[in-house]
C-alpha cells in the first residue's frame, strides 16, 4: 500500500489551518509533518486536525515561535522531543509507526534555526546557534548511521547545492547557502548515510525550490527561490520511494506560507 508523506513549514498552524485542510483535500497525505507551528500545545487546533482524518497526532510546540507537529492516519508512538544546541526551543519531534505500511519506521521532524541575516557567528548569535545545531545533527546522524527504517523531514533552512537556489553566485554570502552551511549539511547527510529522497526523483542539475520570500513584489515572476525543505531517508526506505511532488502552486494560495509542501510517495 503506498503512503504519501508530506512536510511543510506552515508558518502558524492556527492562522493557516484552512490551508492544511486544502492540502489534505487536494493531495491526500497519509502522514503530514508541520514546522513553525507557532502554537503552544494547549492551544493547538487538534479537533480541526482530527476532522481531516488524522487520528494520530504528536505535537511539540511553544507560544509564538518554532514548533513541530506530526499527523498520521496510522498509529505511532512519540519517541523523543529532544533538546538541541543548548536551547529548549521546540524544533524536533520523533515518532515511530506502531502499525500500517510504515510499521517500525521512525520519522524525525525538524525545524532547523534560520540563522538571522549576518553569516558571521562572531557577531551574530543566531548564526552561531544554527551552526551548533548542524554540528549536533552531524553527531546524531553518525550515531544512528547503521540503523534502518528512518526518515528525516523538515525545514532544514539550508539550500545545499547550486541547483537548489536561484543564483549560486549571488547567494554565496547569504544565510542558507553559505559554504559553511552547505558543506556542514552535506557532511551531516553523508555521516548519517542519509539519501536525499527528493533529489533521488528530481536529480541535479534540475532547479528545484520550496521557499520564496515574502519580500518579493511578485514571487512567481521573479522565481528567486531556495530549496530549504527536505525529505531524507535511510537507504532501505529511500529504495521504496516511488515519486516526489513539490507543490509550487501552494505559494500562490490565499495568505500562504512562504514555504510549500513537499510530498514523498513510499511503497
Amino acid at each position: 500500500m503506498p503512503v504519501r508523506l508530506a512536510t511543510w513549514n506552515i508558518n502558524s498552524v492556527r492562522l493557516r489551518i484552512g490551508l492544511v485542510q486544502k492540502l489534505v483535500e487536494e493531495h491526500a497525505p497519509d502522514v503530514l509533518c508541520l514546522q513553525e507551528t507557532k502554537c503552544a500545545d494547549d492551544c493547538f487546533p487538534l479537533s480541526a486536525v482530527r476532522k481531516l482524518g488524522f487520528e494520530h497526532v504528536a505535537i511539540h510546540g511553544q507560544k509564538g515561535y518554532h514548533g513541530v507537529a506530526t499527523f498520521s492516519r496510522y498509529p505511532f508512538v512519540t519517541v523523543a522531543k529532544e533538546r538541541w544546541a543548548e536551547k529548549d526551543d521546540a524544533r524536533h519531534l520523533a515518532t515511530t509507526f506502531a502499525a500500517g505500511p510504515l510499521e517500525g519506521v521512525t520519522v524525525h521532524n525538524f525545524y532547523v534555526p534560520a540563522g538571522g541575516d549576518e553569516p558571521d557567528p562572531t557577531i551574530n548569535p543566531k548564526f552561531a546557534h544554527k551552526l551548533q545545531f548542524v554540528r549536533e545533527l552531524h553527531q546524531w546522524s553518525e550515531r544512528i548511521a547503521e540503523t534502518d527504517r528512518r526518515i528525516m523531514v523538515g525545514d532544514l533552512n539550508i539550500a545545499p547545492h547550486e541547483s537548489d537556489v536561484w543564483s549560486h553566485k549571488q547567494l554565496l554570502k547569504i544565510v542558507s547557502h553559505t559554504p559553511v552551511e552547505t558543506e556542514g549539511l552535506e557532511a551531516m547527510r553523508r555521516a548519517g548515510r542519509w539519501v536525499d529522497a527528493v533529489r533521488r526523483h528530481v536529480p541535479y542539475p534540475e532547479k528545484l525550490y520550496s521557499w520564496w520570500s515574502y519580500r518579493a513584489a511578485d514571487w512567481e515572476a521573479s522565481d528567486r527561490g531556495r530549496r530549504l525543505d527536505h525529505v531524507w531517508a535511510s537507504e532501505d526506505v529511500a529504495a521504496r520511494s516511488t515519486g516526489v511532488e513539490t507543490l509550487k502552486a501552494a505559494r500562490g494560495w490565499e495568505r500562504p506560507s512562504d514555504h510549500v509542501p513537499v510530498i514523498l510517495t513510499i511503497e
